[in-house]
């Protein structure tokens, strides 16, 4: 299951998720149907089956909670200097323009700390930390907006190709006018 913010559960949902488990189990022990079971705690009944295979075989405290699903790769510490290094730009880490990829900051990630991560695994834990990617806040200084302006009224007319035809054509294959 995929969470919108590419974290998982917080704690507090872990433990109400225990608690749904842990209601699953009294009535195991009861001996109600699993339909029956799903239907009262609002599940689906494939989770009331799996819940009651491990409890089957482990008992209650097979339905406790594990904890997270995984511990992230740049622990809080770390990530606090990541952010710092972020900061100083890719031209101070050895890039020629000012511009963070993830690919960057991967590399910087096994440069610094000696981890490797993926792209996607990058992408998500900045997501999380409140980064986004995003274009320039301001424009280049070196822009020119004549030049720009020019481009855009003559040149981009030539450049640009007709979608339509300018006279009636035909979908069918056969006919000479659709070749």
């Amino acid at each position: 299951m995929r969470y919108p913010q590419g974290g998982g559960l917080t704690a507090e949902r872990r433990t109400f998720r225990e608690h749904v488990r842990m209601q699953a189990a009294e009535l195991f022990a009861l001996g109600h149907d699993n339909a029956a079971i799903a239907k009262q705690l609002r599940v689906s009944v494939r989770s009331v089956q799996r819940w009651h295979l491990a409890w089957e075989h482990g008992g209650t405290p097979a339905l406790e909670s594990k904890g997270q699903a995984s511990r992230p790769k740049l622990s809080e510490a770390l990530f606090a200097v990541l952010e710092q290094e972020l900061a100083k730009g890719p031209v101070a880490h050895g890039w020629p323009d000012q511009t963070w990829t993830l690919a960057r900051i991967k590399t910087l990630i096994g440069r610094r700390f000696h981890k490797s991560m993926t792209i996607c695994a990058i992408a998500q834990m900045l997501h999380r930390h409140g980064f986004s990617h995003q274009v320039p806040a301001r424009r280049a200084s070196e822009r020119d907006e004549e030049a720009v302006t020019g481009w855009v009224k003559q040149t981009w007319p030539q450049v640009e190709t007709l979608w339509r035809r300018s006279g009636p054509g035909s979908a069918s294959k056969t006919k000479p006018v659709s070749r």
